[in-house]
């Protein structure tokens, strides 16, 4: 069975870790060996691609094609209007994309259009899915819905599409429910979990793991994009209320600044370390030198970096929303928090840490989200769909 990815977040050269976990969750899938894909992975439009222009300049030096483990990825451009084009944004996606969609799926044979975020991707993707006669499936991802449904005429849009769609996804039960609550229905929503690469995510020795990362305190890890919405904030704060404790931030985003400054002002610059990103296959180690891994964000759908941690062995304290409540039922996978706040993340720490878990029962737990049984009901999804279009056009 051919499908066609389409979706604004994946990795490419220029962001290796851009939608990385839509990239793992497909890989996964083609390695069955009963579906193959091809991905589009639309980039916004930008004419210079110099550095003096940010984050717009990197976009303009993506490639428009490649491929990424095998898989081949194409990258059209889409005109986007900064800060004022949100409503706009599904249908400059859909004229931006329509015809290499056409072509791609001309060339491939793709039976099914297999879309990732609902607006603007899941949006403009159900409106192909209609001038082109093929099924689409859309997986919502987190801010998605949690987030750009709050505002009237994207939610609108949301529902409408999801009336279109064959299938609809979700990453969570909680993700689900937000779901229902703006008005799709509820039978047409399937819950299908991320997983986590058990091979990819495993402890490494502690001591080792120190000596690579040139961590030697009692430390928590705090990985994701840094934002306020992801709560490093929070963490920088907790430490002020805990003792012995350092914190170590992975990942870049817009308000390392703003952060770095706050950690100065507490007085403990010299207890927060930022490393920026790191790929993937080196996350490992920064979970192994760690007691424990905070994710004190705002909103979730499923949380990958949980799932890694734990794999690796070590406990995690979340901010209790979303897949990660769903996720941390087992004091071997570690703490949610009783509210958002500095206090309330010093609390679930100091818990955590007056009773740790040992580290192997932490992995044994991860080994309950395996990727295969997501995956086998996702392909098992696919299977249904096209069987289901191939009657109603027969």
């Amino acid at each position: 069975m051919k499908i066609l990815t389409y979706t604004t977040l994946f990795p490419n050269e220029v962001y290796p870790q851009h939608g990385v976990f839509i990239e793992n969750r497909l890989r996964q899938i083609v390695e069955t060996g009963e579906v193959s894909a091809d991905v589009i992975a639309p980039v916004p439009w930008f004419p210079f691609k110099q550095d003096v222009f940010g984050h717009y300049g990197s976009l303009a030096r993506i490639e428009n094609s490649g491929k990424r483990f095998d898989l081949s990825i194409q990258h059209p451009r889409f005109l986007t209007i900064p800060k004022i084009g949100m409503h706009l944004a599904p249908e400059l996606l859909y004229r931006g994309t329509v015809t290499r969609v056409k072509r791609s799926v001309e060339e491939t044979g793709a039976v099914l259009i297999d879309a990732h975020y609902f607006y603007p991707d899941g949006v403009a993707a159900a409106k192909i899915g209609r001038a082109l006669g093929l099924p689409v499936v859309v997986s919502a991802r987190g801010s998605d819905i949690n987030l750009i449904s709050q505002y009237e005429r994207p939610r609108t849009r949301i529902v409408d599409a999801a009336r279109g769609c064959a299938a609809i996804i979700a990453v969570s039960q909680a993700l689900k429910e937000r779901m229902i609550e703006i008005g799709i229905d509820a039978d047409r929503i399937h819950v299908l979990r991320n997983g986590v690469d058990l091979e990819v995510f495993s402890p490494i020795s502690h001591e080792i793991a120190r000596e690579v990362t040139g961590i030697k305190r009692p430390t928590m890890v705090a990985v994701g994009n840094v934002l306020s919405s992801k709560g490093q904030d929070i963490a920088i704060r907790a430490l002020t209320l805990v003792q012995n404790l350092d914190l170590v931030i992975v990942g870049t985003g817009a308000d390392v600044p703003i952060f770095q400054k706050l950690a100065i002002d507490l007085g403990i610059a010299d207890r927060v370390r930022f490393v920026g990103s790191v790929p993937q296959a080196e996350l490992r180690n920064w979970f192994s030198a760690s007691e424990l891994s905070v994710l004190a964000s705002m909103r979730e759908g499923s949380p990958n970096v949980v799932l890694e941690s734990i794999a690796c062995g070590t406990p995690v304290v979340a901010n209790d929303i979303g897949g990660a409540s769903e996720i941390i039922t087992s004091p071997d996978a570690g703490r949610l928090m009783s509210a958002r706040t500095p206090e309330a993340l010093a609390a679930a720490i100091e818990d955590l840490r007056a009773s740790p878990p040992d580290r192997k029962a932490t992995r044994a737990w991860a080994e309950n989200f395996s990727w295969k049984p997501t995956i086998e009901a996702q392909v098992s999804l696919y299977r249904d769909v096209v069987a289901q279009d191939q009657r109603s056009s027969g």
